[in-house]
Parts: structure tokens; sequence; C-alpha cells
């Protein structure tokens, strides 16, 4: 683009191609079934959830399977992949980076991106990144800034509407790529944030094919009190979401999204529930549990 002198501004609008996600994997060319929820009434949730025709799946061998267009379609096995994942990091630190920004070091921006990839779904914390990796401050915050404009690192802001309860401002991070995370922090199993990375990665497709597109954020409070993610439409509705990888959560592993529920009782949907198992049932009376699969 930098060699691109026509701005086109005003004569061109731009898509955001993410991964792949489970349905376009599968051929069905969509996302999950954000939208339909989002459409009906919580009392109608089951029947919408029960009506999805995508197959069942072990969540933890679909975050090892990346979404990258190339990996999906030539069907590569798990060596083929690996190989084409270490091909794309050594092209992005040595060559697409230099395209953005003045990289002295590129070995320790790689390390940036192992230390960054090992603490998926938890809360940005780059003074221990600044451990780990022994970056000064300045150059990490700059770093990671790059990362997050070039599609690799994805910020998940906070949900930051404050009525009674005070909230922590921090944005949690995850990856673009659920087998490149994996890849990154050199793990062999996933763990249940790699699950909330794999529900992020389907939610934020759909949200970028809307217009106007609904905000993704989570939500979480000084006393710990959380929800893993709040979508967030123009109309000021709210979706929260929590991700569990249990087969069966219960009453007690949602008190976050109880919380959330009553604080935002006004605005909110419903409640969803995405879990490990293969049963859709009831938590309350806004308040629903169903298989990840079903949905995404």
């Amino acid at each position: 683009m930098k060699r691109v002198k026509e701005t086109l501004a005003g004569r061109a609008s731009y898509v955001t191609l993410w991964p792949l996600t489970r349905r376009e994997r599968l051929g069905l060319g969509t996302a999950g079934c954000w939208s339909e929820l989002a459409d009906a009434p919580v009392a109608d949730w089951p029947d919408v959830i029960a009506a999805q025709t995508a197959p069942q799946e072990d969540w933890r061998d679909l975050v090892r399977q990346s979404g990258y267009p190339p990996i999906v379609s030539a069907a590569l096995d798990p060596a083929q992949q690996a190989d084409w994942l270490q091909g794309y990091l050594d092209a992005y630190v040595e060559r697409d980076v230099a395209e953005l920004s003045q990289i002295s070091r590129p070995l320790d921006l790689l390390r940036l991106m192992r230390a960054a990839a090992a603490h998926v779904g938890q809360v940005e914390h780059q003074v221990t990144w600044a451990r780990t990796t022994s970056l000064p401050a300045s150059t990490l915050s700059r770093w990671t800034d790059l990362l997050e404009i070039s599609y690799q690192l994805v910020r998940v802001p906070a949900f930051s509407v404050n009525r009674t309860k005070r909230l922590a401002k921090s944005p949690k991070v995850f990856w673009s790529d659920t087998a490149m995370a994996l890849h990154l922090a050199g793990l062999a199993e996933p763990t249940g944030h790699h699950l909330e990375n794999l529900v992020l990665n389907d939610l934020l497709p759909w949200a970028w094919s809307r217009s106007p597109r609904p905000a993704v954020m989570h939500w979480r409070t000084r006393t710990q009190e959380e929800v893993d993610f709040v979508v967030e439409f123009p109309s000021g509705r709210l979706l929260p979401i929590e991700v569990k990888a249990t087969a069966q959560p219960g009453w007690g592993d949602v008190a976050g999204l109880r919380s959330f529920l009553e604080e935002y009782e006004d605005l909110v949907l419903g409640g969803l529930v995405l879990h490990g198992g293969t049963a859709t049932y009831r938590l309350g009376p806004k308040l629903v549990a169903a298989p990840w699969w079903k949905v995404l």
C-alpha cells in the first residue's frame, strides 16, 4: 500500500478476511448462528440451536486445526501444517513486518509473540511479558500494537458501561488463529482459554460482516466477576456469552454471567453458555446452555 499513490478515498470499501470459520471449513459459507439468536427471543433459543445442522466435534481437535485457507484447502496433515505455520512465521517476522515498521531485532519480536500466545484468553499484562522477553516497556508496547494492526494478536476491549460495579478496563488478548497460538506457545494440549479463542474466531468474522458492526468485548469487575464475551449491538442491546470447556456447566459455574444479567437486565437479550457437552438446557429464565458445536 505504501507504493500505491492513489488513496481511493471515497471510492473503495474494505473487508477484513479473518481465517476461515468452522462452518466455512464445512462448506456452509457462514459463521455461527449469532444472527438467528440475536433476532429471536431467548425463549426460542433452544429451538434455534436445535435447528442447526453442523456436526458434533471435539473442540480440542478444531483448536489444533488452522483456519488459514491454504492449510484448509490442501487438507494438510499435522506435520505439514506445522511446517506451513513455521514458514508463515518466518516470512512474517523477516519480511512482512519490515513493510510496517523498523524492527531491528526480529527474534525479539518472535519472543514477544510466543509470550503473548502463551497468555491467550487472559487480561493483557505487559509487565509480565516484559519480564519474560526482557524488552523495554516502550518497545514492547509499540510491538504489541504492531502485532494487533497486522492481525496476529487480537485485543478484546473491556465493556465499560459502569452502573453499580467498579469495572476493570484492560483488554483480553487472543490470537487470530488458534493453531498458530498453539504453535507459538509450544503447547501440545489446548486449554479452556483456547476454546474461548475458538469462539472469538467465529464471532469476529460474523460481527465484521454486519453493517453497522456489533462490538465484541469482555466484562470484568474489580471483584473478579467476569463474562468472557459481551456482544453490543448498535441498538444498545447486549448478548453476554460465557464459554466453559466442561460438559455440563451448572448454576454455580455461571456466577459472573448471572451478575451481568442482574446488572444490565433492561439491555440483555439473554445469557448464553457455550460448553463442551451435548445437551441444550435452561439455567434460568434468560439463561441458556448449549454445546459450542451447535452454535459455531
